[in-house]
């Protein structure tokens, strides 16, 4: 008997199924996470640069400022300070402030960071700077240069009253002085008296010499 004839399909016979790789999504996952780790590290790492720049601009002297010099740009130059507390950074004159009408009242050495004690408008720099020992509990405990206060003395003999001496008179300077009068402490304070206002000053001192000044601050 003949062999009966191969019949061909013309089909090729089926492949092995693909095995797909089920490690695929675990991979994304992962670089995924990465990603977001990258980001988070970038933000971070800009906020901490950002918090880290807690400088203040202050100007500070480019030359020899004798005093009386007119403050201009030319004669400053921009620094940047970290300082403890603002009330620190409060003692020199910051880099966006205006100068116009500014001078100073002591000479600022080349380099020196520019006190606000000492530049002063033109009306101030012409004032009077008279220093007054002052009792604690006599004055505001936080008075600060810039305040102004009422000057006034309080006499000694009980049946005297209280005199008024000045009134707005801008501070200049407070200093703490410990071991004054027999172990108390005192305040030195200056002040800066106009011209109008020297008329009265040997009065004002006679009526201090024979009491206690005190000084009564107006609203900041």
């Amino acid at each position: 008997m003949a062999d009966s004839p191969v019949v061909r399909s013309g089909f090729a016979a089926p492949s092995t199924p693909t095995l797909r790789n089920r490690r695929a999504r675990w991979k994304d996952g992962r670089l995924l996470l990465g990603v977001l780790l990258v980001a988070i590290t970038a933000l971070g790492g800009a906020k901490l640069l950002s918090a880290a720049d807690d400088t203040t601009a202050i100007w500070a002297a480019e030359r020899d400022l004798p005093a009386g010099t007119k403050l201009t740009s030319r004669d400053l130059t921009t620094v940047r300070v970290r300082f403890t507390s603002d009330a620190a950074a409060g003692q020199y004159v910051a880099a966006d402030a205006d100068l116009k009408g500014l001078v100073v009242t002591r000479a600022v050495s080349k380099g020196e960071f520019v006190p606000r004690q000492a530049a002063v408008t033109q009306a101030d720099s012409v004032r009077t700077e008279l220093p007054l020992s002052i009792a604690t509990g006599r004055l505001p405990a936080d008075t600060a240069a810039g305040d102004h206060v009422d000057i006034w003395v309080v006499p000694k003999a009980a049946d005297q009253p209280a005199k008024q001496l000045w009134a707005e008179v801008r501070v200049i300077q407070v200093d703490t002085a410990k071991g004054v009068a027999g172990g108390s402490s005192r305040r030195q304070v200056l002040v800066g008296l106009e011209p109008r206002e020297l008329t009265r000053l040997p009065a004002a001192l006679a009526m201090m010499s024979t009491g206690e000044p005190v000084l009564i601050r107006r609203g900041r």
